[in-house]
């Protein structure tokens, strides 16, 4: 539930751009009608209309994310207001200026945000982030660490230039596609690698647990 939880705002954004894409002059007259007065010139054109649509939903569901979890009373994580505050800045700037590149840059921004608090928090304050969220569920040596949060560092970074390729390379439909499908299935995938690379090390060391003569 929480991955599905994290990955709304993009789910909704695929959502109502494949909607608005296949409805071009309807999503025109409603983003002109009722976002007109956050629109430099009050109008939205049909090319523009799906993209900011798409991104008022993405704006409003990150703003109910947030607002939902401080209502239960539940810690909101740092990464998810780093998202709000992005998705607000970079989202406006697209909507005011009818200019979809700022929308485009946000999931860069994010990435690599990401990936500088895992690389700074090693050079500079001598803390691993994995370790501190996941210490306690398991036991590894100092070493495995290490490499998994580098690991972590080079796979955001990968996927921030990786996703101002797309937006620069292919047209927006195909940027959209590759938000979600790619963005997703890349995190998966590299998840199951780490799960692979961790299970590795967890049997390692419960082999001299089970190999220990009994008293």
């Amino acid at each position: 539930m929480k991955l599905l939880f994290d990955f709304l705002p993009i789910i909704l954004f695929f959502g109502a751009f494949k909607y608005a894409e296949n409805h071009k002059d309807w999503a025109a007259a409603f983003a002109s009608d009722h976002f007109g007065f956050i629109v430099s010139g009050g109008v939205v054109g049909p090319n523009e209309a799906p993209v900011l649509l798409s991104t008022v939903v993405v704006i409003v569901a990150t703003l109910a994310q947030v607002a939902w979890l401080m209502a239960r009373g539940k810690k909101v994580d740092v990464m998810l207001w780093v998202s709000l505050v992005l998705v607000v800045v970079l989202g406006g700037a697209t909507i005011w200026f009818h200019n979809e590149t700022f929308i485009k840059w946000k999931p860069s921004v994010l990435y690599w945000v990401m990936g500088g608090a895992f690389l700074l928090s090693e050079l500079l304050l001598r803390k691993n982030l994995l370790r501190m969220l996941l210490g306690e569920q398991m036991q590894l040596p100092d070493h495995a660490w290490q490499r998994l949060n580098l690991a972590w560092v080079v796979f955001f970074a990968v996927m921030g230039v990786l996703n101002l390729w797309v937006a620069y390379n292919f047209s927006t439909d195909a940027w959209v596609n590759f938000k979600l499908f790619g963005g997703i299935g890349l995190m998966l995938l590299f998840t199951l690698a780490q799960g692979i690379y961790l299970s590795r090390h967890i049997k390692e060391d419960a082999a001299p647990e089970a190999d220990a003569p009994r008293k």
